[in-house]
């Protein structure tokens, strides 16, 4: 099959793969029919040498038609239409069970949970930026699409993007009245600022240096914006906007936050670093007794994590990775009665084997780009 590989730092190349086989009897194979690149994918391009060989399958949004299931898979068949979502879960261990499946014990030998398409650390499992996909746990690790007249692009980001963000906003306990900021304005970020404001936020903030990207938070959620320009001074100047701090902080950056740009102005920031900057500057624009909520992916330890600002003004800190999969039928249920419409930050549809210009475009934030949708056929 043809599949979107990792070849080393900034290198994502289609080349010709295995095809997915039926390994263990709770198996399915997926024909991939519309995949997607995520932010996360970005910190991989830059620096997955830390957890991918090369030629590694990368992706984890991905969607489809069930071509083949094992023996003892009992909800799927043949010719079911599924999101895959990035989480991999066993649907029986206690995390699993208890709404925790982004840790479930069964997915992976190592100390974290398994996910699609992140190498070693999370079990090993090819991604689905291809062709075709090899589900385990099928029965528990897939969402069957009731509405076979639906468009790909209304749920395919039921895969990641679209629960992680709800999940954010509940899980930094965002409620009716609260001032919001939002560090971030890709994917993530915008349908985390729309929830945010379903959930009732007063104010919600989108903060981001790319102005194209503040301009669809404008458009697509009606919020206030906030170009990012110099690092301290803008953490000083959300503290005084917020007056005295925002309620919650959700950093929808990541690792990848923050970094000079030679190019343009002095102290100008755009999206890839490899430092804690978004947590440095959530420290700061909290309000005392706030929350923050970390949604972007730290790969590596950090170096400079502002403990003392959290415990001396009382923050409470949340993190990780979002349990997605029990979140997939309301957020399915809400795309139905239309509540919210996912599409509109689509801004490219490009052939899979276009993959390596797609995480060009993506990564530079050119042709006022926001979300690359890829379809293998």
């Amino acid at each position: 099959m043809r599949a979107v590989t990792w070849q080393g730092k900034e290198k994502m190349e289609v080349r010709n793969v295995s095809d997915p086989t039926i390994i263990e009897p709770t198996d399915a194979i997926i024909r991939i029919t519309a995949t997607a690149i995520c932010g996360s994918d970005l910190h991989l391009y830059h620096h997955g040498g830390a957890v991918l060989e090369e030629g590694y399958v990368v992706g984890h949004e991905p969607m489809g038609i069930v071509e083949e299931v094992g023996s003892q898979v009992q909800k799927l068949k043949k010719g079911d239409r599924v999101v895959i979502p990035f989480n991999i879960g066993c649907g029986h261990c206690h995390f699993c069970q208890n709404e925790m499946e982004s840790q479930c014990d069964n997915s992976s030998d190592q100390l974290y949970g398994g996910l699609f398409g992140f190498g070693k650390l999370n079990g090993n499992h090819w991604g689905g930026q291809a062709e075709f996909l090899r589900v385990p746990f099928a029965d528990f690790t897939s969402f069957v699409v009731p509405d076979t007249a639906i468009p790909d692009e209304k749920v395919l980001f039921l895969s990641d993007i679209l629960p992680t963000a709800y999940w954010s906003v509940q899980n930094a306990g965002v409620k009716q009245g609260d001032t919001v900021i939002i560090l971030g304005s890709g994917p993530v970020g915008l349908f985390a600022q729309k929830f945010a404001v379903m959930a009732g936020a007063k104010r919600v903030i989108a903060v981001d240096p790319v102005v194209h990207r503040l301009e669809k938070a404008q458009s697509y959620n009606q919020v206030e914006t906030f170009q990012l320009d110099d690092l301290a001074t803008s953490a000083d100047d959300l503290y005084e906007l917020t007056k005295g701090g925002a309620d919650v902080i959700i950093d929808c950056v990541g690792m990848d936050g923050l970094e000079p740009v030679k190019e343009k102005a002095k102290n100008l920031v755009s999206l890839q670093s490899g430092t804690i900057s978004p947590i440095q500057m959530a420290a700061k624009a909290v309000k005392k007794f706030g929350t923050v909520q970390i949604t972007g992916v730290y790969m590596t330890p950090a170096s400079s994590y502002p403990l003392q600002e959290f415990f001396m003004r009382n923050v409470a800190v949340k993190h990780g990775q979002a349990p997605v999969i029990h979140l997939m039928p309301k957020i399915y249920e809400m795309i139905q009665k239309e509540e919210i419409d996912p599409t509109p930050i689509i801004t490219h549809t490009m052939p899979l084997e276009e993959a390596a210009a797609a995480y060009d475009i993506f990564d530079k934030k050119e042709d006022n780009n926001i979300k690359v949708v890829l379809k293998p056929n």
